[in-house]
């Protein structure tokens, strides 16, 4: 395991589009503009503004970019503009090893799952499942979203109990205590991942994961995928966020995501903790990749067991 080095005020923290572009340059610009203000320089990746097919950049200038970064001595954290998908794409691309001899701050999620996923297989260098400048920062970041990220990649301290907002209740399944490594994201990707070397192992880990915009159907595909591979059997527990839009339209017969859970974790006997507000809504906790953390199903609570950078 790696850890980067906290972020500092006036340290310069890169902006690259390793998936889709953005709907608008705007929000680039505008992303950056947040940063700025906030006290921290800025750099763009060469290619942050291009366009190919439904991807920012060919597959090489987007891996540029990504090298670009972490080569660059003066970056000390790389923010995405968004997800969407491309990341995927890039995996074979990649040199790992100077990733590895440069660690810092890896701040994306969504698409970008699967690069975060794959960087920690390789490397052990931890990263995070947050805010991109392109969708929350760039328009007006949620406060809860804003303050849970901000202390995640500042400080050294051990950042402790994940509370949701007031109005988001947590809900369990099973009863008892798990704690183990944070592996996770978003779930198209990690099944995705699933068979190739990009794939962390869940042994003694915390499994995560949220999801968006998928019919019911896929939806049970992919958890069904976890249930019948190494991941339900190997991880401690499981930590479920945000399923937002997991329906069918217009359809005469149709389940909920909860339903379909219900059906999946029948069997699986270990702590689960549900309702986490994290994955594709406005307010998001940040969920460090890599990070030991525990939950309690019984007390319906998330701690993270120590600080996520030094």
């Amino acid at each position: 395991m790696i850890k980067p080095a906290a972020l500092k005020k006036g340290d310069t923290i890169g902006i690259i589009a390793p998936a889709s572009a953005p709907s608008s340059f705007e929000k680039i610009e505008k992303g950056a503009v947040y940063l700025e203000r906030l006290g921290y320089r800025v750099k763009l990746g060469t290619h942050v503004r291009e366009v190919h097919g439904f991807l920012a950049g060919t597959d090489e200038q987007r891996a540029y970019d990504i090298h670009e970064m972490f080569v660059d001595h003066s970056v000390k954290a790389i923010f995405c503009v968004r997800g969407g998908y491309g990341t995927y794409r890039l995996l074979p691309l990649l040199n790992y090893s100077l990733i590895k001899k440069n660690p810092k701050i890896l701040v994306g999620y969504s698409d970008i799952t699967a690069l975060q996923l794959a960087i920690y297989k390789k490397t052990g260098l931890i990263s995070f499942s947050g805010p991109m400048t392109g969708v929350e920062m760039w328009n007006g970041i949620d406060p809860y979203t804003e303050e849970n990220f901000w202390r995640m990649i500042t400080s050294t301290k051990k950042f402790g109990t994940i509370s949701n907002p007031q109005n988001m209740p947590f809900s369990s399944r099973n009863k008892g205590k798990a704690r183990g490594i944070l592996i996770g994201g978003n779930l198209s990707l990690i099944c995705a991942l699933m068979g190739t070397q990009y794939i962390p192992s869940f042994k003694n880990s915390i499994l995560f994961f949220e999801e968006i915009e998928e019919t019911p159907a896929r939806f049970d595909r992919m958890v069904n995928h976890l249930r019948i591979s190494s991941a339900f059997k190997e991880t401690n527990g499981i930590l479920v966020g945000e399923l937002t839009d997991i329906k069918e339209e217009n359809a005469k017969v149709t389940v909920s995501a909860d339903e379909i859970l219900n059906e999946h974790f029948a069997q699986f006997k270990k702590p689960i903790l549900q309702g986490l507000a994290y994955g594709h809504i406005p307010r998001k906790a940040t969920i460090p990749i890599g990070v030991t953390a525990a939950i309690d199903a019984k007390n319906k609570t998330l701690s993270i067991d120590e600080s996520a950078v030094t």
